[in-house]
């Protein structure tokens, strides 16, 4: 939320927190992205904002969410590398469209 942002424990971009059940399955290289601040948007946030669409009729939902959950943190891991104050504003406002269409 953005009192979250406000007190410091959140960024308006970053990765959005996973539960630990998922994050004891990352790999070395994907917890990379836990030394990042949690944020309300993000790559991952807006590629799979409607994530409960795609996952509604899969099968095996653990299974379903896993393949998402390794392209998220791929997105993440690439915000690491990549962020920038540019980038950070076109999240912002890309995020800002999607909401208000």
């Amino acid at each position: 939320s953005l009192w979250n942002v406000l007190r410091g424990d959140m960024s308006l971009v970053g990765p959005r927190p996973e539960c630990a059940e998922w994050v004891t399955r990352y790999s070395a290289a994907q917890r990379r992205v836990l030394a990042l601040r949690p944020g309300i948007t993000g790559l991952a946030s807006l590629r799979y904002r409607h994530e409960q669409e795609l996952l509604a009729g899969a099968p095996d939902l653990d299974a379903a969410y896993f393949v998402i959950l390794q392209d998220k943190l791929a997105l993440e891991l690439r915000y690491l590398e990549e962020r920038t104050l540019r980038l950070d504003l076109a999240l912002i406002a890309a995020t800002l469209r999607a909401l208000f269409r």
